[in-house]
């Protein structure tokens, strides 16, 4: 039987949809800050058109889950929402950091990624990833953490790549270790959500949509399931 996953993200500035069929992504990625409501729901029917299938044929449906701007990881998670539960289907959570340190690994080869969003208010979202046999692999936590803080922690003396919009923020953060900047991945991509998806869906991580959970990192932030389903 085929995996047929949809995967979307709208957790930043960027806006993003893919289908992905074993593997084979047809996709679609536009750098649109608030308009996301507008976008991500013709880039859905868009491509799931260009391969002939449906919602209801899906095998899960994976969304990026966060971290990133509330609005934005509210959006997705709301979208996921209604298309997993009039459909019945699982959904599979994907780290927007974890997205981008894949794309990094699939275009550049990294070996170590740095990805950090800025989370504005003097703060940004950070994991450190590794290449483990072609799958970005989270070390310790993703966190959200002031440069400042960043700044004081020590690294392996290793060649890192950094990707997300934290980098332009705070050029003070190159400083931190061996690292070079890929300025080319500034935003998640559903694409490069697909390897992510398919395997956590053969670990057995696809969720029942009721126990699926955006993640904001930051404590303050509550998520609301739809009436009757606290």
């Amino acid at each position: 039987m085929s995996e047929k996953i949809l995967i979307i993200d709208t957790s930043t500035e960027a806006c993003s949809a893919a289908l992905s069929i074993n593997g084979q992504v047809t996709s679609l990625f536009e750098i649109a800050p608030r308009i996301h409501t507008k976008l991500i729901l013709p880039m859905i029917d868009q491509v799931l058109k260009q391969k002939n299938v449906t919602v209801n044929q899906l095998t899960a449906i994976a969304w990026g889950r966060g971290p990133g701007s509330f609005t934005g990881v509210r959006i997705g998670s709301g979208i996921m929402q209604g298309l997993a539960l009039g459909s019945d289907k699982p959904v599979l959570p994907i780290s927007t950091l974890a997205a981008m340190a894949q794309q990094a690994i699939e275009q550049a080869n990294a070996e170590y990624v740095m990805a950090a969003i800025d989370a504005r208010m003097g703060e940004v979202y950070w994991g450190l990833y590794q290449n483990v046999e072609g799958l970005a692999t989270l070390v310790d936590n993703e966190q959200v953490i002031s440069p400042e803080r960043l700044l004081q922690q020590s690294f392996n003396q290793v060649q890192y790549m950094a990707v997300g919009t934290a980098w332009q923020a705070y050029p003070e953060l190159l400083t931190i270790a061996n690292i070079s900047a890929n300025e080319q991945i500034l935003y998640p991509n559903a694409k490069y959500m697909s390897v992510l998806a398919h395997h956590l869906f053969g670990e057995g991580g696809a969720i029942d949509v009721e126990e699926a959970k955006p993640v904001y990192l930051r404590d303050t932030v509550t998520w609301k399931k739809l009436p009757g389903r606290e």
